[in-house]
């Protein structure tokens, strides 16, 4: 994943750094790099999947209920 950003003619230093932060974040190469910075073994990203997964549907449930009154 490399990002790479020509500068415009008559751009500033402040316009290209704005451009090149922005392909940054759309490329999701931050996400990718915090996600690799430690070693996960498969077992335990499955298993931490598995707990997001009931929380993000416990979490659905509860505000099912509260606007069901």
């Amino acid at each position: 994943m490399v990002v790479t950003v020509k500068l415009r003619d008559g751009e500033s230093f402040d316009s290209l750094l704005r451009r090149f932060n922005k392909e940054v974040m759309e490329g999701g190469v931050m996400k990718d790099l915090r996600r690799r910075r430690w070693f996960i073994p498969k077992g335990e990203q499955r298993r931490m999947d598995e707990r997001k997964g009931r929380r993000r549907a416990r979490l659905q449930r509860l505000r099912r209920e509260q606007e069901e009154g």
